[in-house]
């Protein structure tokens, strides 16, 4: 409550209430002043404070390691990533002028504060590379990206530098191109598929293996992209999603709308769970798939199966004729094993393998029958 409000007047008295002293209206003023010049000293300073905490608590939370040096070249802020790689708490670098005899050899001092302090007069970012000096006296190798920082004329007030260890940026920078490379140059499909299994990404060649543009294929159900084999794929990309990877690759047949009609293709599939790396627990952002197209190589696996059994059948067919005597039943028993090898896998159809192999046993079969006949007269 305000004083003026704390201040009661007669005309609030019960009538059988004594009356109350209050101050006067002169009172009332100077008490009101003091009060509100209390409370807005009272503000600025807990908006201050609050402003500092907030400002620390993002620097504390920033994955990269982060200084800031002012005008002189004093440490002002030096937050807890930068404490983790070097090992000076905040209260041992703040204050510091420059990091000459703490984090950096005095030799190599004015070199590093050069170029660092040139970054508040230059355009952009500056990026170097130094060898800084933690405090149990070992060295690490560290990328610096330098910025000034302006004040309210707009002259340099000071700078930032934020550095990461180089195996680290070196590790990310990996990751960085190895992702852009598998999306833009790999001979095999690569897709990022979210968790409603949907493509977010996906590569050239994956989106000519769906006969699709790469934006078109974007968003869309895997059943309006393939004919066949969706119930397959989307429940192993549903298991890769709950229990993670499986131990090996898995070959998938898949039917492709295409122009001119369905195409059944063999995919050869590995599957990956995608993670978030900046989340504490693992929270999943979807598959990466990666599938190579093997139909020719099933084609030409089954299409050697098939032979091998129907010559197997052809010499069983043989071997089962020369058993009986009579040439008439010997061509019939030939016959009758040639036939089922020849029609069991096909179903009846009659292609160029079918048609040598009944040829062959048309010849075998005559073979017989004229031996029967000369063995009769």
């Amino acid at each position: 409550m305000s004083a003026s409000r704390r201040s009661g007047t007669t005309d609030e008295l019960g009538p059988d209430e004594p009356e109350r002293t209050g101050p006067t209206d002169e009172d009332t003023k100077d008490i009101e002043g003091t009060v509100n010049t209390e409370d807005t000293e009272g503000t600025e300073g807990s908006m201050d404070t609050g402003g500092s905490d907030l400002l620390a608590a993002l620097l504390d939370g920033m994955d990269a390691a982060l200084c800031a040096f002012d005008a002189d070249g004093v440490v002002t802020h030096w937050n807890r990533e930068a404490e983790r790689i070097l090992g000076w708490s905040v209260g041992e670098a703040v204050g510091r002028r420059g990091f000459a005899g703490w984090a950096v050899r005095t030799a190599d001092a004015e070199e590093v504060e050069g170029r660092l302090m040139a970054a508040m007069h230059a355009a952009g970012r500056q990026v170097h590379e130094f060898a800084l000096v933690t405090k149990d006296g070992g060295r690490v190798l560290v990328r610096t990206q330098s910025a000034a920082v302006l004040g309210p004329d707009g002259k340099p007030a000071g700078l930032y530098c934020a550095f990461s260890e180089v195996h680290a940026q070196i590790d990310l920078e990996r990751s960085i191109a190895l992702s852009e490379a598998l999306f833009e140059d790999a001979s095999w499909g690569v897709v990022l598929v979210d968790v409603d299994l949907r493509p977010a990404v996906v590569n050239a060649h994956a989106a000519r293996a769906l006969g699709i543009g790469r934006t078109a294929v974007l968003g869309r159900p895997l059943g309006e992209l393939l004919a066949q084999g969706v119930e397959e794929l989307e429940s192993a990309l549903t298991h890769v999603l709950a229990e993670g990877a499986p131990p090996a690759p898995a070959e998938i047949w898949v039917g492709v709308r295409t122009p001119d009609g369905e195409k059944r293709r063999c995919w050869r599939s590995g599957f990956l769970r995608l993670a978030s790396p900046l989340a504490e627990e693992p929270v999943p952002l979807g598959v990466g798939w990666l599938f190579q197209d093997i139909t020719e190589a099933k084609q030409t696996e089954q299409e050697a199966a098939q032979l091998r059994f129907r010559f197997n059948q052809l010499h069983r067919a043989a071997r089962a004729a020369a058993e009986c005597e009579d040439p008439g039943e010997a061509a019939t028993v030939h016959l009758d094993f040639a036939l089922a090898g020849v029609l069991a896998l096909g179903g009846g159809a009659c292609g160029p393998v079918e048609l040598v192999c009944l040829l062959y046993t048309a010849h075998a079969a005559d073979e017989y029958l004229r031996l029967s006949l000369s063995c009769r007269r």
